[in-house]
């Protein structure tokens, strides 16, 4: 009999392994020697601890799913507890044993993680959902519309959640971007009736430009075109190409009508040049006649030199008002002379001076006589106050008898 400390081979071939619960046979052996037959059942042991040692390389080292990992493991114990091979089968199983703990503490670990990783993809499409649905009721339509679709990106980077939670959550991202779609959709179609209509006034307001191009009518129409602009603005804004080919014409009727005008103004104003020339050459005629010494030639001066001023035309705006006051001066002098000599020669006024005169000698003589009488008498207080009226009366004489002889002058 040929033994070693985990087997024996008996006189009859039959070879045992030596377990804790005593010994088992494992198989026969007739072809060789008994260390032959040994020494064959102790290589079916390294290859069955080989293919522990495998296991748990492939547990220890890379990441073999759990499931997976017990399978073998569970195929590898039974083929332990009935295997024909010769070694410490306990030490074998010990090693499984250690081995499922290891798989199942795994298990766990990868079950938490697995967790976290679910509750941190949960509050990150939580996130996503409520950042979008405050987008919804944005009227930032690019902005928001720009960092929806990177929030769709985004959500689809992160894991998926269990069907239930994923889909409630999907649901509400999803109607938070139609919301926003639909916002956006009413919106920009509002304003494209809004455009269409701008358009429509403006082709109005163009078609009237184009119209009043031609005009003539400078200050009348230069108004129009300042009316027609305020109307222009307050239109709002057409779509772009329309709106650059309708303010193309528009400005164009302008430009036209101006540069006719500018032209026509240019033309005048050299006119009114040479006028305001002639018309200052006038002045200095109208401005002799002053001092005024013979007023009927005066007079007929200023009317000559009236008709020429009036025959002479327009001069440029800003120099109007200088010629006028020069020429009113004169005028002016002339009718201050007009009224001087009415006073002088006025038959009524000078009546009425006259008449004034005699009353007030009369009133003075009367009161010359009552203070002789007075002065006769005694009377001092009578005196004093007939002197008095006497003055009084002798002063406004003096007055009177100064504008009568104005009319005899």
């Amino acid at each position: 009999m040929t033994s070693d400390p985990w087997g024996r081979v008996d006189e009859q071939g039959t070879v045992y392994v030596r377990t804790a619960e005593g010994e088992r046979a494992v198989g026969s052996w007739q072809a060789g020697s008994p260390e032959e037959a040994l020494a064959y059942f102790e290589r079916k042991f390294e290859g069955l601890a080989a293919e522990i040692g495998l296991l748990e390389h492939r547990v220890r080292k890379t990441d073999l799913a759990a499931k997976e990992a017990l399978a073998a493991l569970e195929h590898l114990r039974a083929q332990v507890v009935e295997a024909h091979a010769v070694g410490d089968l306990a030490a074998l199983a010990k090693r499984l044993d250690t081995l499922t703990s290891e798989i199942e503490s795994k298990q766990v670990e990868r079950k938490a993680a697995k967790a976290k990783a679910q509750d941190e993809t949960r509050v990150a499409k939580e996130k996503l959902v409520v950042e979008a649905e405050q987008l919804a009721e944005s009227t930032q339509w690019r902005e928001a519309g720009d960092r929806l679709r990177a929030l769709v990106d985004i959500w689809k980077a992160l894991p998926r959640l269990d069907r239930k939670s994923d889909d409630e959550l999907w649901h509400r991202f999803s109607h938070a971007r139609s919301v926003f779609s639909k916002h956006r959709k009413a919106h920009f179609a509002t304003l494209d009736a809004e455009r269409d209509e701008a358009r429509s006034e403006k082709e109005k307001l163009v078609a009237e430009a184009e119209a009043l191009s031609s005009s003539t009518e400078w200050g009348d129409t230069a108004a129009r075109y300042r009316d027609l602009m305020t109307q222009w603005k307050s239109a709002g804004r057409a779509q772009r190409d329309a709106e650059e080919e309708l303010w193309a014409r528009f400005r164009g009727a302008q430009d036209v009508f101006f540069q006719a005008r500018s032209a026509v103004f240019s033309e005048r104003d050299a006119e009114q040049g040479e006028n305001q020339k002639l018309k200052e050459a006038l002045l200095i005629e109208a401005e002799a006649i002053l001092p005024i010494t013979d007023l009927k030639a005066a007079k007929a001066a200023l009317r000559e030199v009236s008709e020429r001023w009036e025959a002479i035309g327009h001069v440029p705006r800003d120099a109007r008002p200088r010629l006028d006051a020069r020429l009113n001066t004169v005028e002016r002098a002339i009718r201050e002379a007009e009224d001087a000599e009415w006073k002088r020669s006025n038959p009524e006024a000078k009546a009425r001076a006259a008449g004034m005169t005699g009353l007030l000698q009369s009133a003075i003589d009367k009161l010359q006589a009552d203070l002789d009488k007075a002065r006769a008498a005694g009377n001092a207080s009578k005196v004093a106050k007939l002197e008095t009226e006497l003055a009084g009366r002798q002063a406004l004489l003096d007055q009177a008898l100064k504008s009568l002889e104005e009319f005899s002058g």
